[in-house]
């Protein structure tokens, strides 16, 4: 789906100005905004992984200077830069530990070589966590106090924020909520990370495409065998083609997936007791746009009712997300900006 964005100009905006990187296994986001988080300018560079962490801050240097420059701001106007990044880390070092999807860059300072190559201070955080902190600051937790992102993709990643602060853990590794346990049965299901019954291998994009072909292994009847049989690759868009296209098999999985997801949250509810929780990612089936989206996040919520406090599955927003791929790199500008007011 594209996405249309909006800037506004810097004679409309208010400083200090912040920049956002969003750093993926494919790209690399760039964004220039606002005391508001309104942004200004917008790019995307490929992260070349194979090239090495030294090149790729390097070159995320030259984009943040060069979002400056598109935005029409002069270098000394950045207050800070927001880095948002995916895998292990620890984030008081400015460290990158282990990366799943970027080979060769573990254990290295990117914090520190990101402020180098761009000439200015930075923010570390993971990358859910940004997009959770741009959810928060100006999409659909804005009128929220406290909110927890779930992004639902080839795992489930999470961000947790309550007021300004963003939940990160004694040892960088908080709200790795894909990794909570619904399923303590002896034959659980087993997560990526090798252990089992964790949300993430029930919930995920992979779990949907595990699960699915499981049960048509098993002789389930779906018009997604058709497809499948004429060259289509099983992937969760597949599944929701099919459902939408009235396959009950499709939909019974889609809905069972909201079950998984409805389980989780409860837990996380009754955890953390947040204003809201947020769906995002590429497995949100449409999100409000569409019948299906509508019906997942019903489901998810029938499940919360059923199973939460009464008080909380009355009074807690369960909703999705609104600014799609930009949340990451708004999230590290915000981020940014929290931590230039703290310091200032």
């Amino acid at each position: 789906m594209s996405q249309t964005r909006q800037f506004i100009s810097a004679d409309a905006a208010e400083g200090p100005f912040f920049v956002g990187v969003d750093l993926g296994g494919t790209n690399v986001k760039v964004g220039t905004v606002d005391n508001q988080g309104r942004p200004l300018s917008w790019l995307s560079i490929p992260t070349e992984s194979e090239k090495g962490p030294e090149d790729g801050t390097r070159r995320m240097g030259e984009a943040v200077k060069r979002a400056i420059s598109e935005a029409g701001l002069d270098p000394a106007q950045i207050a800070r830069v927001g880095l948002g990044s995916p895998g292990t880390m620890d984030i008081p070092a400015g460290k990158l530990v282990k990366l799943v999807n970027l080979k060769g860059w573990d254990n290295f300072p990117i914090r520190d070589r990101l402020s180098s190559h761009c000439g200015l201070p930075v923010a570390f955080s993971n990358d859910a966590a940004a997009a959770a902190y741009g959810e928060f600051w100006v999409g659909s937790g804005r009128e929220l106090a406290s909110i927890v992102l779930l992004t639902l993709g080839t795992g489930i990643g999470c961000g947790i924020i309550i007021g300004d602060l963003s939940i990160i853990g004694e040892n960088s590794h908080g709200a790795e909520c894909g990794h909570i346990i619904i399923d303590c049965t002896k034959n659980a299901r087993v997560c990526g990370c090798g252990q089992p019954g964790h949300l993430e291998a029930y919930a995920s994009a992979t779990a949907v495409i595990k699960r699915t072909q499981e049960a048509l292994d098993a002789g389930r009847t779906s018009s997604l065998s058709e497809r499948i049989a004429g060259g289509a690759d099983l992937t969760p868009k597949l599944v929701a083609d099919e459902a939408e296209a009235g396959d009950e098999f499709s939909l019974e999985i889609i809905l069972e997936t909201a079950r998984y997801l409805g389980i989780g949250i409860v837990s996380l509810m009754h955890t953390i007791d947040p204003a809201g929780v947020l769906l995002a990612g590429a497995m949100t089936f449409g999100g409000n746009e569409t019948e299906l989206g509508r019906r997942f996040l019903g489901r998810i919520k029938e499940e919360v009712k059923r199973r939460a406090f009464p008080v909380l599955a009355e009074r807690t927003t369960i909703n999705f997300a609104s600014l799609g791929g930009d949340a990451g790199y708004i999230g590290a500008a915000g981020i940014a900006r929290v931590e230039h007011q703290q310091a200032n």
